[in-house]
């Protein structure tokens, strides 16, 4: 009698479907690392893309030319605030107070109005 190992038919069917299994883990894994490769390398090509439009969009701009420059904006700006107070002392010196539109621009007014604040007696 030889003394062979045999092994059942059980057994050879879970262990080559272990193997099947295992070969295909395998074979998973690899295409994830080459999918993963691709996928940092697509990133780094549009990066590089992206750098490339930049620099192409800063070489392309046109400097601005500004039709109304900033320093006319706040000179016109200041001029407008010198109105609207002047505007407003006219109107309520004349129209909700007693006096005439006109006196408000005159400094004798004004300095009568700091007389008040100020609790001086003339």
């Amino acid at each position: 009698m030889s003394t062979k190992l045999t092994e059942k038919p059980a057994e050879k069917k879970q262990n080559k479907q272990a193997a099947d299994q295992e070969k295909e883990l395998n074979q998973q894994r690899e295409t994830d690392k080459t999918t993963k490769e691709q996928q940092e390398s697509d990133k780094a090509i549009r990066k590089e893309q992206r750098r490339k439009r930049k620099a192409e969009k800063r070489q392309n701009r046109k400097p601005k030319r500004r039709i109304f420059p900033i320093w006319l904006r706040i000179i016109v700006v200041l001029v407008l605030c010198v109105l609207a107070l002047l505007i407003g002392a006219m109107v309520g010196y004349g129209m909700v107070g007693d006096g005439a539109p006109g006196d408000a621009l005159e400094l004798e007014t004004w300095q009568h109005i700091v007389d008040i604040v100020l609790k001086k007696e003339q």
